[in-house]
């Protein structure tokens, strides 16, 4: 904990900084991950494979230690994929001085003193007494620790995950042991339920496609001054060409459901999430059909959408290079000319997952300089608040969503003489600000508040691009929902299936909805 635990307590320190009213919730954290550590520790060691098991751990743990200081690297399941898919060549150059003395200092010389020196017992009655007696105490520990600070831990698991990835060893043996076990479930032979397999190209144009879908998240459409909202949130958007969806519902009030929900071909009302995950999903379709996707997340993960597809983790700065206080949804843009110069003959998707308006703590989900709507809530207790800093933290992040948003069509717009280019934008489910006592989102559906299901959606489209934005335009508050982007993204790629016949794309504004 004192050595190998930099990266944690720097992250931590940054968090809450040292000072006398913050003092003591980092003496109980500090106590708090310690503590966990240690019963992590007793209960992966048995007998005579103890020295053995804490001698690997310490050698390990040198290993995340060295590249979370050195690069800020999470030791994920993504990056596990990474270093065993690392060439010779790759790890030759990231061999250095500092790297050994790691692997002398915090590893080697430590798993030498624990194999040396560690009792050398055989598994009994009386080692499983030992431990129950010692993770008594630790559990109480732990409740003497946390008890004081239940509001500073509430909002700490909630919105700091990132830090909580940097404890060393618990977060990369958790990830280990997953990664293991997606790779052992990975070989088993699972039945995918085909859908839309009718789908053939129903036209043939000049132009390849390109279209990014930005999922958004925790979006509300009434803080979207395209739909009427008293604040100018969207200054950028409100300069391009873009048709604002009005009357869009979301498919759940949780990204757990609506995303995956949002790409099935369920609908609302049949969604099931276990059903789902074996289904395919819209980009299982639109890649049956040659098209190209990748999926890049700045937000928890894809919720099994992805799973198939080519997928890239820029929630660290391990990949994303847009990063200050935390890693920032523009950076999902960098890298991605390149991947086009890779695929010039293929239709193009690339799906980009917000942070968005990720909640409660909405002052971080925006830099400093949108931070135009003040006094702000600077608190993951927004009951605490007033409900002026509440809705000016909240409107901020609107306003980075509005640039993002807005780079992403100046993206586009570079493609726009080569490819049919169009982008579209899908908030996963809104949120409560207050509103009748509620907060944040997760309801259940049928009794959820609007706030928490009408979402914005906002369309663009290049000057190629089969439909044209004065079609779209008449049919701006036309109710539509989750359950249409199944169909949309099927029809934006010039695919007929009859799985279509009676939805209503979203991209899809002609005659005959008149």
């Amino acid at each position: 904990m004192l050595f190998a635990n930099h990266a944690l307590f720097s992250d931590i320190v940054r968090i809450y900084p040292l000072s006398s009213v913050e003092l003591p919730f980092l003496i109980s954290i500090a106590l708090f991950f310690t503590a966990l550590t240690t019963l992590f520790l007793i209960w992966i060691t048995y007998g005579r494979a103890s020295r053995w098991v804490l001698a690997i751990v310490l050698v390990l743990s040198s290993q995340a230690a060295y590249y979370m200081d050195q690069y800020g690297v999470i030791v994920d399941t993504v990056m596990l994929d990474n270093i065993l898919h690392t060439n010779p060549q790759e790890f030759a150059g990231l061999v250095s001085l500092q790297l050994l003395a790691y692997t002398i200092c915090l590893g080697l010389i430590p798993a030498w003193i624990v194999l040396k020196y560690s009792p050398r017992v055989q598994f009994s009655k009386a080692e499983l007494l030992s431990k129950l007696k010692l993770t008594g105490v630790l559990l109480v520990l732990l409740v003497c620790v946390v008890a004081p600070f239940t509001a500073h831990y509430a909002s700490f698991i909630r919105e700091h995950k990132v830090a909580r990835m940097y404890a060393n060893p618990t977060f990369f043996s958790y990830s280990v042991i997953k990664y293991v076990v997606l790779a052992m479930q990975a070989t088993e032979v699972k039945t995918l339920t085909k859908v839309a397999q009718d789908a053939v190209e129903a036209d043939i144009h000049k132009h390849h496609e390109l279209i990014i879908m930005v999922v958004g998240e925790t979006a509300r459409a009434d803080r979207f001054s395209l739909n009427g909202y008293h604040r100018l949130t969207n200054p950028r958007l409100q300069k391009e060409d873009v048709v604002s969806l009005r009357n869009v519902t979301s498919c759940g009030t949780s990204t757990g459901i609506s995303v995956p929900c949002m790409f099935s071909v369920l609908g609302r009302k049949a969604f099931d999430k276990e059903k789902a995950k074996h289904m395919e999903n819209a980009l299982d379709v639109l890649s049956d059909n040659g098209v190209e996707i990748l999926w890049r997340d700045n937000n928890s993960d894809s919720k099994d959408v992805a799973t198939r597809m080519h997928y890239e983790d820029f929630k660290t700065p391990t990949f994303n290079t847009v990063c200050d206080a935390e890693c920032r949804d523009v950076g999902m843009l960098k890298g991605l000319d390149a991947m086009i110069a890779s695929k010039k003959d293929k239709d193009i998707l690339i799906v980009l997952h917000q942070m968005g308006n990720h909640g409660p703590e909405y002052y971080r989900r925006y830099p400093k300089a949108f931070e135009q709507f003040t006094p702000t809530c600077k608190s993951g207790e927004l009951s605490t608040c007033s409900q002026e800093e509440v809705d000016n933290a909240y409107d901020n992040a609107i306003l980075y969503t509005d640039y993002f948003l807005s780079e992403v069509i100046r993206f586009l717009q570079k493609y726009d003489n080569t490819y049919e280019t169009a982008m579209l934008y899908v908030s996963d489910h809104g949120e409560s600000l207050g509103e009748h006592g509620f907060y944040l989102h997760a309801a259940p559906y049928m009794i959820a508040p609007k706030e928490q299901t009408h979402v914005p959606a906002i369309v663009w489209m290049g000057k190629h691009f089969d439909y044209r934005l004065d079609q779209l335009k008449p049919f701006q508050d036309y109710p539509l929902s989750h359950d249409d982007v199944f169909c949309t993204l099927l029809v934006a790629y010039e695919l007929a299936s009859k799985t279509c016949d009676t939805k209503l794309p979203m991209l899809m504004a002609n005659q005959d909805m008149h």
